[in-house]
């Protein structure tokens, strides 16, 4: 018996066929909405005098930053033609070749991060916000709507994982047939009780649902944490920020192991010399673009922490003496009186 899930054949890109509105977009749309809610939720909680205009505004400019920067880095650093830096124009052109309207196909989450982060600091600098309360808040949230983005990419049957023979492995439609010449693919195809006729070459085999691990993790479990574990215990300004940055990198840090790196770019960083291609999993020390990106998340967080935490300390100290000056003043008056 074969051990191993199909990719749902019903489940199609395109909402209503022959129209360009897809699940993705939609996805998008919800997390974007998700991630509102529950930011405009906090504000009342904390009893902040904001304006529901002010909380749209920082939406706009904060999806508009994301947009702009999840493509640019997924057009530059996760693009190995170079296409892009030679016709830059093309990277927010939605059209083929054809002109049939295509969208913006390639995103990538650490460009996405850089371009929010500069987007909320810029407009609350402008608009007198504090910084750190605001991107706690912010990010409060976002695991909960990030879920959705990766919901988007599994319908898309994109970005899915390395082979297996994991009974939750899945055949993805998308998924190009892997050659037979490496012992590690007969080995799987073995396990699985495939068939092999003499003389073939490549096989299809089952791969890791790597959007739904990340769906999970990065998601669904990073947003219980911070939501449930830390949102009101943290009692330092930006220190959710940090615990966001480091957590996120932790869960996507691991689950790159089983996602399948971007074609062309294999292991920017590789310690062991092997011929294997990266759909299989040889050795957890050559490390991907995305899991050196994450452990820069995890260094920044960790960095940060002690120093927000000695920031505030320094303010609430700050604080303690200004009120023991007012208080001596008072007295003072009194006598004079």
């Amino acid at each position: 018996m074969i051990g191993f899930l199909q990719f749902p054949t019903w489940l199609k890109p395109e909402i209503i066929p022959g129209l360009p509105l897809r699940w993705y977009g939609l996805m998008y749309l919800v997390s974007f909405v998700l991630a509102y809610v529950l930011f405009r939720y906090q504000v009342r909680e904390r009893g902040l005098d904001v304006k529901d205009d002010d909380i749209l505004n920082l939406f706009f400019w904060a999806i508009l930053g994301l947009l702009v920067g999840a493509r640019i880095f997924a057009t530059t650093i996760y693009d190995p033609t170079g296409m892009y830096l030679r016709k830059p124009w093309l990277i927010f052109w939605p059209f083929d070749e054809r002109m049939r309207f295509t969208g913006l196909a390639g995103m990538s989450y650490h460009g996405g991060l850089v371009g929010v982060v500069v987007a909320v600091v810029i407009y609350c600098r402008v608009k007198k916000f504090d910084v750190l309360e605001w991107g706690d808040m912010m990010v409060a949230g976002v695991p909960l709507g990030y879920t959705f983005g990766r919901l988007g990419n599994f319908i898309n049957g994109e970005l899915f994982g390395r082979v297996t023979a994991s009974p939750i492995g899945m055949m993805f439609p998308h998924a190009a047939p892997v050659s037979l010449k490496y012992d590690e693919v007969r080995a799987i195809a073995g396990e699985l009780g495939m068939s092999l006729t003499a003389g073939q070459t490549l096989v299809s085999l089952p791969r890791h649902p790597s959007q739904l691990y990340e769906a999970l993790f990065e998601g669904v479990i990073l947003w219980l944490v911070l939501w449930f574990g830390f949102r009101k215990r943290l009692a330092v300004k930006g220190a959710m920020i940090s615990i966001y940055l480091i957590g996120y990198g932790l869960a996507r840090f691991v689950i790159e192991y089983f996602r399948e790196p971007d074609i062309g770019i294999g292991y920017p960083i590789s310690f062991v010399d092997v011929e294997n291609p990266t759909y299989l999993f040889i050795t957890p020390w050559n490390f991907t673009t995305g899991q050196i990106l994450c452990f820069i998340m995890i260094v920044a967080g960790c960095a940060v922490l002690p120093v927000l935490t000695a920031r505030q300390r320094r303010i609430e100290a700050e604080a303690v003496e200004r009120d023991g000056r007012q208080h001596g003043l008072r007295k003072l008056r009194k006598k004079i009186r």
